[in-house]
């Protein structure tokens, strides 16, 4: 993929000890790298979970939707006790980690046939025995993904499934959890059938939608409005899931054949 590609070119050419990563949506602050470096004296690869800017009520509302079931699925950012190497998770838009590590591990090229390379990387490298995390700073990092409802629907309904890093049996208990804890409740109160589970469920919601405000730099209306579309938002995923894409920024990547290796890095850009 192009930018496990591109990473890999920067990380050799990079003359530091410590690597950071930001993607061109990153917007950082003024103490974010020497928050970062500081992460490293108790992880080994460090992401950033940022503020998102989303700029119209239909953006944030399906923005947020999606969102909400990364909490259903793996619980609020930095938990307390780090999770399997198989549910461990990391945002590609801002990473950290030491030079040398990274070189010996080569860990772009082996995730270099992933779509959701960051998720594939963190999970790579905790089963090698590192410590990675996940950790908010919202304060200090703001991301401006996308930039309308329909690219929300297609990018990050795209990624968000991590399809092609998670096996078959958790793929069935994440998208269980989705439809039940969130789209099932909506859909029973809007045919007028609720039970008090539907209602103590969606209560819940209302809770975590609250909750969800401290990852917007302008929490809006839409905010409020996405529990609304997570119906939507569980049909996106199980699409996602079952039927994962790979075009990404307007190129398509074929699916690697088991046992066969693509061309090393270094001829392909030779060619």
């Amino acid at each position: 993929m192009g930018k496990q590609w591109a990473l890999r070119q920067g990380l050799a050419a990079a003359g530091g000890q410590v690597i950071v990563t930001l993607d061109a949506d990153a917007r950082p602050r003024p103490g974010l790298f020497g928050a970062l470096v500081a992460a490293l004296d108790e992880f080994d690869l460090v992401s950033a979970g940022p503020r998102f800017v989303c700029d119209g009520t239909a953006e944030q509302a399906l923005h947020a939707s999606f969102l909400a079931t990364l909490v259903y699925r793996f619980g609020p950012i930095g938990p307390a006790c780090p999770p399997s190497p198989r549910r461990a998770l990391a945002n590609g838009q801002c990473m950290a980690f030491r030079r040398a590590p990274m070189l010996e591990a080569d860990a772009f090229s082996r995730v270099r046939g992933h779509m959701t390379d960051d998720v594939a990387l963190a999970r790579t490298l905790a089963a090698d025995g590192w410590r990675t995390a996940l950790l908010d700073a919202g304060d200090l990092l703001h991301v401006d993904m996308h930039e309308s409802f329909g690219e929300v629907w297609r990018e990050w309904g795209r990624s968000l499934p991590l399809a092609d890093v998670t096996g078959p049996a958790w793929k069935a208990a994440d998208l269980s959890v989705v439809w039940l804890t969130t789209a099932l409740p909506v859909l029973r109160l809007l045919t007028g059938r609720p039970t008090r589970l539907d209602l103590g469920l969606l209560a819940m919601r209302l809770l975590l939608t609250c909750a969800l405000r401290g990852s917007y730099v302008r929490p809006g209306p839409g905010l409020a409005l996405s529990p609304l579309l997570d119906l939507a938002t569980a049909v996106r995923l199980t699409q996602g899931t079952l039927r994962p894409v790979r075009t990404w920024r307007g190129r398509t990547y074929p699916r690697l054949i088991s046992g066969a290796r693509p061309a090393p890095p270094d001829r392909s850009a030779a060619r």
